[in-house]
């Protein structure tokens, strides 16, 4: 990978989105932040996924050690680390997000282990300190505009040895492309096909989002990090917003998700998936 640091990554857009623009998905995540522990942002499938994100982040960075959340939401991942004994800064551009995050880790007593910080993934320089581990799960960096500037931050507010550990939404989605493809919806079904900035609804809303295929978001990374691993998350499993189907099909589902556990860390099959999972290591 390292040859391929001259090529121009697809993600280095600074420019593509405008402040109105990164207004609006914060307007976005704030208007979904009082149900956001609800079917929208908890159901079953979601909560399969965050298991593979607490079961990476423990298995590669140490208890005890310095984590930052990125993206943290309503802090449902930033507390059950402090629960398992690590230190954590849960950061989010929704200010929402972070008031309810603020707000259970005050409630579940953890506030001397989970605190919190206003800032964006484009606003990384506004932090400082020295961490362990970094993760992101569901998504928010699908929303950074300059994902090399990203990378860049990671290195600097990361140990020498520390992890990354993040949830990315995938650019081949089976389910996705099946789902809306029978329905005749075919343009909805092609969104993660398009690239640049993509507009993404929700509840009336819009969400700026770049989707990627794994090797394609890690170029971003290969200058100051190595590649461990990745994997699909929902590959054979239907992905979150298909939670009705999945209640409605429970025994048939399970099953696919075995296949998930077997397969989706294979060559080909870890390319596909509503999410991928990748682990990379600061250099």
């Amino acid at each position: 990978m390292k040859g391929s640091t001259n090529r121009k990554f697809e993600g280095d857009t600074a420019a593509a989105l405008s402040d109105a623009q990164l207004l609006q998905t914060q307007a976005a995540f704030d208007s979904v932040a009082a149900d956001y522990d609800g079917p929208r942002g908890n159901n079953d499938l979601i909560q399969r996924m965050r298991l593979a994100m607490w079961d990476a982040v423990s298995r590669e960075v140490s208890k005890g050690a310095a984590l930052l959340d990125l993206g943290c939401g309503t802090g449902i991942d930033a507390i059950e680390f402090g629960r398992r004994g690590y230190r954590v800064v849960a950061s989010d551009w929704s200010p929402q997000m972070v008031a309810r995050t603020r707000a259970r880790a005050s409630s579940t007593g953890l506030d001397d282990r989970v605190t919190t910080a206003h800032v964006g993934v484009h606003q990384l320089a506004q932090l400082e300190g020295r961490f362990d581990g970094i993760y992101s799960n569901f998504g928010p960096l699908n929303c950074a505009p300059d994902l090399r500037s990203v990378a860049a931050e990671c290195m600097r507010l990361l140990r020498p040895g520390g992890k990354l550990v993040f949830s990315v939404m995938g650019r081949l989605c089976p389910w996705e492309l099946a789902h809306y493809g029978f329905r005749g919806r075919f343009k909805r079904a092609s969104v993660r096909a398009k690239r640049g900035a993509t507009a993404v609804g929700m509840n009336r809303h819009t969400i700026w989002t770049y989707y990627y295929f794994p090797r394609e978001f890690y170029r971003a990374f290969n200058d100051h990090f190595t590649l461990e691993s990745y994997r699909a998350l929902s590959l054979f499993m239907p992905p979150p917003y298909l939670v009705e189907y999945y209640r409605r099909h429970r025994t048939w589902c399970d099953r696919l998700g075995r296949l998930d556990d077997r397969f989706d860390g294979l060559p080909f099959f870890r390319d596909m998936g509503d999410h991928f999972l990748m682990i990379m290591r600061r250099r």
